[in-house]
């Protein structure tokens, strides 16, 4: 049954925001939906793939958790008698059997979000606690994938990202999905007709009431407030700045040496131009 739908993005990229609009619109009653209680929707919970798979994670090679992860996946999606929305960061890849991570047959569709990835770079710099120029590096490196914590297993599984051209590639032009791209741009300028969009793509009754409540619930002032006030649970602790920071484009400008902004220009530079980042003399957008 095809119950799943994909939130796809590169890391820093408008994901939680997208999960949280998503939460709110779909409640039944009016209670705003708080960040640290949206439920569990992150495909490579760690938690999620032993219920599912039966097994401790821990023992078994990177190898063997993504020839799993398929059937996971399938078994989650046969409990299911309602959509269900499922963070991804992973890029689009196959398993040693030749088998997509996220099966076509359980598939509905799938929500891309892209991001200028200058601003993604300090974004998630700072949510990963390191400095710019390493995070610049892991952008451009076709093989980048997520790793275990120095303290041992983290809360998620590794995730191969690929680069930040090779991540969106891989779902947009070659995971042959029923897919919706938003850029993050877009939902901070219009998020009125870009969450609308998302909702109409998805299937979901259009309630003009319904939609206003959960535009008014995921403000960033909103988000921020709560963070301040409880924190978030998704934040590591490594982190150097809040989860929900300015909410804004072109942040990397204050932040992201020349040298820096150029090697992620020359690195991504078609992809760029692609989506508007770029323009005609391949000068910054935003």
């Amino acid at each position: 049954m095809k119950t799943i739908w994909w939130l796809a993005s590169y890391p820093k990229s408008g994901n939680t925001w997208l999960r949280l609009f998503l939460a709110s619109y779909r409640k039944e009653n009016t209670e705003p939906v708080h960040i640290n209680h949206m439920g569990e929707h992150i495909a490579a919970s760690r938690e999620r793939f032993e219920e599912f798979a039966g097994v401790d994670s821990s023992e078994l090679t990177q190898e063997e958790i993504e020839r799993c992860r398929p059937r996971v996946y399938r078994a989650l999606a046969a409990q299911q008698t309602q959509p269900v929305f499922l963070k991804v960061h992973d890029a689009w890849t196959n398993n040693t059997d030749g088998d997509p991570l996220f099966p076509v047959d359980v598939t509905a569709g799938v929500i891309y979000v892209v991001r200028n990835p200058l601003d993604v770079a300090i974004s998630y710099a700072h949510h990963a606690g390191c400095s710019p120029g390493e995070m610049v590096a892991r952008l451009c490196q076709e093989t980048y994938s997520t790793h275990r914590t120095r303290d041992g297993l983290s809360d998620q599984l590794s995730q191969m990202l690929l680069s930040w051209t090779g991540h969106v590639r891989s779902w947009i032009d070659e995971s042959g999905l029923p897919l919706h791209l938003v850029r993050y741009e877009d939902l901070l300028a219009d998020p009125a007709a870009a969450f609308l969009a998302i909702v109409r793509f998805t299937g979901l009754p259009v309630d003009p009431e319904r939609l206003q409540r959960a535009l008014d619930a995921t403000r960033f002032e909103r988000l921020q407030a709560q963070e301040v006030a409880e924190g978030f649970v998704e934040r590591p602790l490594r982190a150097t700045r809040p989860f929900f920071g300015q909410g804004r484009a072109g942040g990397w400008r204050d932040e992201l040496s020349p040298p820096l902004a150029q090697k992620i220009i020359d690195a991504h530079r078609d992809t760029m131009r692609r989506f508007g980042y770029l323009d005609e003399k391949d000068e910054p957008v935003y």
